[in-house]
């Protein structure tokens, strides 16, 4: 039969015209097939479909309807369900979308910045790691990098189950966490990766905390205060810059020409897609999963915020909180690791930058559902990033089974933390340091115990005769008769060596309150 071309252009738009009147239901990004959803919870499902549509979502024996609001988004809650694998969940409106091979487990959040985003590829140990990795019930998604200047609904990504061919680029820290907890809970766990390398803990915070944090605390209202400025001024600041890189496309063309290394390319300058951007990355990359059901988050920053440590001791509290309230989870779990020790070694006590971001991070630990994954021990002088991120990811491990997991655990409940101090007293010529966590504690290495400093009054500190007493350390130094203060591994990369009887080192600490370094900073 013969149609004519009219014919076929007048069916062509009926067809479009049906297309954009009916949407098909859809489901937001973070879910799809191998995902795997948090166990023992309730667990929210959400996505779009037409305004008053009506949408059922059946899992694991359970349904439940809505319809879609007048902006055309749903949402059910379904719900608690136990540990599980191999099922599938369907969600039916106008059309039907079956996610299968659909895990029930534990779910954690990975972020912050290189050190977490660190691949595995990268690591000690990376051939072995990768060749056993196989393993159906880890599953693994990655969140795509991108900056939002408001609070993003959805995310792009996939489930993948850990394998030789998916783990490579996966973060390190990350996967060997999970693979901890897949050895000791033997239920299925998914990882949902969100990090990016070089950025501060603002960008991470929403906005509506930082502002309000901003006019209760007036270390933090600069932070806002820049990035206003910076939006401003973007304008002629893109201006200037793309100026800047036509010169040097010329540049870097004459220098090809000559057979010379051609300048460096110039840095774009803050503006709206910059990954520095207060609560950017918030927007983009965490508030999209945040109503996904999570038992806690892992968290590898601050070598960002170390020039600003005084700062970061009131931030990384109120990020953490912040997240809370995102999550709507007051107990969402918080793990983080302090950074490790990096630089050269100095032969004497000195102020440190990196030592006062520890010493925030340790603040940080009277949060509640808080635990720090000490790292003073395996980092490297001329590597910001080291390679031995299994370790972390055990100890960040030992920190989940330990405190969420003992009653999946059927053998002992492990130590999850080093020494960490929890008290001191000055005794006639010495100070007694106090610890929890103190089991066997112990040097790690050699025939002294090294890396404490004391100081009197005049806030000048030498190296100090340090032994152990039972649960505490005893220091003293023969030329200050009245001690004031102790500081132990207190430099960018201290040589420290106290431990407790699990081999898990003691956190950098000081006693004294005294102005450092990054005071006044912002």
């Amino acid at each position: 039969m013969k149609i004519n071309a009219t014919a076929v252009g007048v069916l062509t738009a009926c067809c479009v015209l049906a297309g954009a009147a009916r949407a098909d239901v859809e489901v937001a990004g973070v879910f799809g097939d191998h995902m795997v959803l948090q166990r023992d919870e309730k667990v929210a499902i959400w996505g779009t479909a037409d305004a008053g549509e009506e949408v059922s979502v059946t899992f694991a024996e359970q349904t439940e309807k809505t319809r879609a609001a007048d902006d055309g988004k749903w949402s059910v809650t379904l719900g608690p369900f136990d540990a599980a694998a191999g099922l599938s969940l369907a969600i039916v409106g106008k059309n039907t979308l079956t996610l299968q091979d659909v895990c029930v487990g534990e779910v954690w959040i990975c972020s912050g910045q290189s050190n977490m985003q660190w691949p595995l590829r990268q690591t000690d140990g990376a051939d072995e790691a990768i060749a056993a990795a196989s393993d159906t019930e880890l599953r693994l998604f990655t969140v795509p990098r991108r900056v939002m200047g408001e609070p993003a609904d959805d995310v792009k990504g996939k489930w993948v189950l850990a394998a030789p061919e998916s783990v490579p680029g996966f973060s390190a820290v990350a996967y060997h966490f999970g693979k901890q907890l897949r050895a000791r809970l033997g239920v299925p766990v998914g990882l949902i990766h969100s990090s990016w390398g070089g950025t501060p803990a603002e960008a991470w915070t929403p906005l509506s905390a930082l502002d309000d944090s901003a006019q209760k605390e007036p270390v933090l209202a600069p932070i806002l205060t820049r990035w206003e400025q910076a939006l401003a001024n973007w304008p002629n600041a893109k201006k200037a810059y793309d100026a800047r890189v036509a010169k040097w496309k010329t540049a870097a063309e004459a220098a090809r020409v000559a057979g010379k290394k051609p300048p460096r390319r110039p840095g774009p300058p803050r503006g709206p897609q910059h990954p520095h951007r207060a609560a950017g990355l918030w927007n983009g990359m965490i508030a999209p999963i945040a109503r996904f059901g999570a038992r806690g988050v892992i968290w590898y920053q601050g070598e960002s915020n170390a020039s600003r440590a005084e700062q970061y001791r009131v931030l990384f509290a109120r990020m953490i909180e912040a997240w809370r309230e995102g999550f709507e989870r007051p107990d969402l779990r918080f793990y983080f690791v302090q950074l490790a020790n990096f630089h050269a070694v100095k032969p004497e006590p000195a102020e440190s930058t990196w030592a006062e971001l520890r010493d925030a991070q340790r603040a940080a630990l009277e949060l509640p559902h808080t635990a720090m994954a000490v790292a003073i021990d395996i980092g490297a002088a001329n590597n910001i990033h080291p390679r031995n991120k299994a370790e972390v990811g055990r100890r960040l491990a030992l920190a989940a089974l330990a405190q969420d997991y003992a009653a999946d655990l059927a053998d002992a409940v492990p130590e999850f933390s080093g020494p960490r101090l929890v008290g001191h007293r000055v005794k006639g010529s010495s100070i007694v340091l106090e610890f929890s966590h103190a089991d066997g504690l112990r040097r790690r290495d050699g025939e002294e115990l090294i890396g404490f400093a004391i100081a009197g009054k005049d806030r000048k500190f030498r190296w100090a005769a340090a032994r152990v007493d039972g649960d505490t350390v005893v220091c003293s130094h023969p030329e200050i008769r009245k001690p004031v203060a102790v500081r132990y591994a207190w430099a960018d990369n201290p040589e420290c060596n106290l431990e407790n009887a699990a081999g898990l080192p003691a956190s950098p600490f000081r006693t004294d309150d005294w102005p450092g370094v990054t005071s006044g900073k912002r």
